[in-house]
């Protein structure tokens, strides 16, 4: 009977502890993780042409725990502009692993200049202006999310 309780609660203990990893991968959530720690944002996705269009316009603030994250089905070059921006914002470009590979800091609202990001992108996170070098968020950074290809991700689920 003994034994059989020690079991029962190794197997209660696992599923708590698998649960709570599984909380923290989940698609309204991107972590990061680098030097300066870790650091969770809550966020929106645009996954869609049209969601990927109108990403963050028109939008008089952000809290600063949110974002938004752009997917992109495959690998490609990206380039963002802030037109109808109302907020300064910082954008992180990731590749297919889940690294920064460039930050924009503090892009100006409203220019529609084009912001490059570079070339084999897959994600874009947006967050408010100034967060990224306020918090110690660097090129090579890595993020965490369930759309990133787990099997070649550097932070798997």
């Amino acid at each position: 009977m003994r034994g059989s309780l020690h079991r029962a609660f190794a197997v209660l203990i696992f599923c708590l502890c698998a649960q709570v990893v599984a909380a923290k991968c989940n698609d309204a959530t991107v972590w990061l993780r680098g030097d300066f720690g870790s650091a969770r944002f809550n966020v929106e996705i645009a996954d869609t042409n049209r969601e990927r269009a109108i990403g963050l316009m028109n939008r008089p603030s952000m809290p600063t725990s949110e974002g938004m994250l752009f997917i992109y089905p495959r690998p490609q070059p990206l380039s963002f502009w802030m037109r109808n921006t109302l907020i300064s914002l910082d954008l992180l470009f990731v590749d297919p692993t889940g690294t920064v590979t460039k930050i924009h800091h503090e892009a100006i609202p409203l220019d529609e200049t084009p912001i490059p990001g570079g070339d084999g992108l897959t994600h874009v996170l947006e967050i408010n202006g100034g967060l990224a070098r306020m918090m110690g968020i660097q090129e090579g950074t890595q993020m965490r999310h369930p759309s990133f290809d787990q099997d070649i991700a550097v932070w798997p689920c």
